[in-house]
């Protein structure tokens, strides 16, 4: 049977995997394939020839619209991140890929819009959310334990927040969490990284512009705290802002006050600002590089985040999370770690901290064909690394244990929970059987 350019177009579309739709220059919908009714539970006959904001509904329509930025810039956009809403009025979580649709004569014609549902990922935060998973933060240790208390303490709070710690702790993640506990969790939540701009385009960024400010400003054009209005912005690596740019920054901060580049309009803005930065900024205040009264404005809320080689005792969870998490994504079947393998991760410093670990389980996850991770699977550094440790220590200081009150009372807690059955324990705590024994010897729990 033959089939006709327009259905073997159509069919093509509807055995795609992700959402897409297909808009003209007014941003009609001309096509909407079978999975993007799937994910949005929306019939695509309901929607051909409607704006695409009319469907979508989401901010990033009227603020930050993908199809418009790809159609004015000419460049394709990537896993964007962003909210679509389900008919039912469910927010659902997905990475967006936007791309300007031709003619023959290579002129804009529309756009293509393609979506990937990430709520599975989302899933795996809620089903998790306790107190050793914190809004997707992963940490049973005692220092983790103040930070979520603090978190709680503060979510009715407007002030600012400062968040330290070393590059891969998950200061970020900490933001995430401080906007979603916050009273502003239904406004906006604009980040922006300070360290990626040069001084003259990162004022544009924070502040906007007017047309003609520069050469390529062509329009005016909103910046981040405008967008964030009502709401609240991350400031990620702020020790790397420029001086002129950290006394603008306090304007904002005490009188609330701005003005777009190129305009001498003063704005008013409601903002609640949590920055972040992996530097001591007491040093940088000594070396002038940081300005004493912007410190002491977002110092309001301080947060440090400890390293992952001070809190070791969070590794088996944050492993277990992260093989959850690449099951999901790549499919495979992998289901846990070995004893050789995780005793390795325990002995491993982790220069590069919680991130450094993820990439370490990714890693894993492409080498591993089984169900079972084993050592032989994890990356070079961390074997040959932890191995040279071990072949140069003691007995005693090849132990990866350490006493930790707070594991302690987890695996103590565990047990009793599961009425002692060691099998049951080790798959809650994320660890082989033969770890949990070990731990169990080392803690003095083996007459339980």
């Amino acid at each position: 049977m033959k089939i006709k350019n327009g259905k073997f177009t159509e069919v093509i579309l509807d055995s795609l995997g992700e959402g897409l739709f297909t808009v003209d220059k007014d941003f009609r919908i001309q096509t909407f394939n079978r999975a993007a009714e799937k994910i949005l539970g929306i019939k695509r006959n309901d929607v051909l020839g409607d704006f695409c904001k009319n469907v979508l509904q989401t901010r990033r329509c009227f603020d930050d619209c993908p199809i418009q930025k790809v159609l004015e810039s000419g460049q394709n956009v990537f896993d964007l991140e962003s909210e679509l809403r389900h008919k039912s009025g469910r927010k659902i979580a997905v990475k967006l890929n936007g791309a300007v649709l031709k003619d023959e004569n290579g002129e804009p014609i529309g756009g293509v819009v393609s979506f990937r549902d990430m709520s599975h990922l989302e899933e795996i935060h809620k089903s998790l959310i306790n107190r050793s998973n914190f809004y997707g933060i992963i940490g049973q240790h005692k220092s983790m334990q103040e930070i979520y208390d603090l978190i709680e303490e503060v979510a009715d709070s407007d002030s600012s927040v400062l968040i330290q710690g070393e590059s891969g702790t998950g200061k970020e993640m900490i933001a995430n969490a401080i906007q979603k506990t916050s009273k502003r969790r239904n406004k906006p939540f604009i980040k922006i990284n300070c360290s990626v701009f040069p001084p003259d385009l990162l004022a544009s960024e924070l502040f906007g512009h007017v047309k003609g400010a520069f050469t390529d400003a062509v329009k005016d054009r909103k910046g981040r705290f405008e967008l964030a209005d009502g709401g609240t912005i991350f400031l990620d690596e702020i020790a790397e802002m420029p001086l002129q740019m950290q006394v603008q920054l306090l304007r904002v901060l005490q009188e609330g006050t701005f003005e777009r580049v190129g305009e001498s309009i003063t704005r008013k803005v409601d903002v609640r600002i949590i920055a972040a930065t992996n530097k001591d900024v007491r040093k940088e205040m000594l070396a002038g590089r940081f300005r004493e009264d912007l410190y002491y404005r977002l110092n309001v809320i301080p947060i440090y985040v400890p390293p992952l080689r001070d809190r070791k005792c969070d590794v088996p969870h944050l492993v277990r999370f992260f093989i959850q998490k690449f099951s999901f994504v790549t499919g495979k079947k992998i289901k846990e770690i070995d004893d050789e393998a995780m005793d390795l991760l325990l002995a491993y410093p982790w220069p590069g901290n919680v991130r450094e670990l993820e990439n370490t389980i990714e890693y894993a996850f492409a080498r591993t064909k089984g169900q079972i991770i084993h050592a032989s699977k994890l990356p070079p550094n961390v074997r040959l690394r932890t191995e040279c440790f071990y072949s140069g220590a003691s007995e005693s200081e090849r132990q990866p244990f350490v006493m930790n009150s707070s594991e302690f009372k987890l695996i103590r807690n565990t047990l009793e929970k599961v009425h002692w059955n060691r099998s049951k324990a080790a798959e809650i705590l994320g660890m082989g059987r033969t770890t949990l024994w070990r731990k169990m010897k080392h803690y003095g729990l083996l007459e339980g």
